[in-house]
């Protein structure tokens, strides 16, 4: 089976990252993405020079564009345009991220293609929305996403600047809304007949990222505090690194819970009676010193014999701190599904897999992401057919 999308059709007009995952998504899901490009390609097919590669594939690329078919168009002609609207006639799924202003200028916007065909699902990425006066402002989801929406803000340390983006973050998080938001619709489709414009935003998913802080603000009031890891008024809910220096994080949120196995793994029974952290209130009073006894002891094991140990405790929770590497070696990662070989020629390539699966409708990546324009000739003569039989 080719996943719950089969029979899914769908035009991307996208760039760089947002709405190319969005419509890498619903590939992966079944659907046959054509993706339009200029002849100069999508500018993301140089993201593996910026990131200082000189190799043949280009991974980031790749994540977000294979299984689809490619056709390169200059929208700036009026024939292209045409061919280009004509496609999105025949489609049940219209992705893109590129800004309203541009869209209408090519007569790709909501407005012009629903008029043109009312059971079209329109799904728009956006930095910040389409109202308001930054609608049309150009953004990448370091400002959108990360500046902007406080995200960055809250994990940064008291007095100091706030740490990096990992390359993508929002425009995955946004990609992956956008692709439920249409599934949606697709629904709601099958029961009125009707499609719609859906939309979503990097902003709007950076909000979102945060919306416990937000809401606890917006209810109370209130800034929830940054966590220091040297005075963590819970010592369950903390990094630690063991005597190899690997390091790792205990996660044991609730205080009567998790503390007495935690006691009993450090070997620190006493502690349930000391009146210095018997209760949570205590253990917060004196967390710096808690914290430090406790780095003492585990600097005497390295993570394997820790690891050991954790497990002899079932309400002991904690994971390790992996590295890339160490991901890769990480048997779950694999068990999980975390990881498809993607075809490519006649073997095939290792990728990240979209985290979703369906257990009765299984996917499978079909196609490494196409060379610019590589199924142009295809998808035209596609296209003269389905004019041909619906009288177009």
């Amino acid at each position: 089976m080719g996943g719950p999308l089969e029979g899914v059709r769908v035009v991307e007009l996208g760039m760089w990252v947002a709405g190319p995952a969005a419509g890498g998504i619903l590939a992966d899901w079944g659907a046959d993405v054509v993706k339009i490009e200029p002849h100069r390609g999508d500018p993301a097919r140089t993201l593996a020079a910026m990131y200082g590669g000189d190799m043949d594939s280009n991974p980031p690329f790749e994540m977000d564009n294979r299984s689809k078919r490619g056709i390169a168009l200059d929208l700036s002609t009026d024939e292209d345009r045409a061919t280009a609207r004509a496609l999105v006639e025949t489609a049940d799924v219209f992705v893109t991220n590129v800004r309203p202003k541009a869209l209408a200028r090519m007569g790709l916007d909501h407005a012009t293609l629903l008029a043109a065909d009312s059971r079209l699902i329109y799904g728009l990425i956006t930095g910040y929305g389409i109202e308001g006066p930054d609608a049309d402002r150009p953004a990448y989801d370091i400002a959108a996403f990360w500046a902007r929406s406080g995200l960055a803000s809250l994990l940064a340390r008291p007095g100091e600047p706030p740490p990096g983006q990992r390359s993508g973050m929002g425009d995955h998080l946004t990609g992956m809304s956008l692709a439920g938001g249409i599934c949606a619709a697709l629904v709601a489709r099958g029961r009125t007949g009707q499609g719609q414009l859906v939309t979503t935003s990097m902003f709007r998913q950076g909000i979102y990222t945060i919306s416990i802080d937000l809401n606890t603000y917006l209810m109370w009031g209130l800034t929830i505090g940054t966590s220091l890891r040297d005075r963590m008024g819970n010592p369950c809910i903390n990094n630690y690194m063991a005597g190899d220096g690997r390091r790792f994080w205990v996660v044991g949120l609730e205080g009567a819970r998790h503390w007495p196995p935690m006691c009993r793994v450090l070997g620190r029974s006493d502690w349930l009676d000391d009146p210095r952290y018997a209760t949570p209130g205590s253990r917060a009073k004196n967390a710096v010193e808690l914290i430090a006894e406790i780095d003492v002891i585990f600097a005497t094991k390295t993570l394997d014999e820790w690891a050991e140990v954790f497990a002899t405790e079932a309400d002991f929770f904690w994971a390790p701190i992996n590295t890339l590497p160490e991901l890769v070696a990480d048997e779950q990662l694999h068990a999980s599904g975390g990881i498809v070989q993607v075809p490519d020629g006649a073997s095939s390539t290792p990728m990240v897999a979209t985290p979703v699966d369906f257990h009765g409708t299984p996917w499978a990546p079909r196609s490494m992401a196409p060379d610019i324009g590589e199924h142009t000739d295809d998808v035209l003569e596609e296209l003269a057919a389905l004019q041909r039989d619906t009288g177009g």
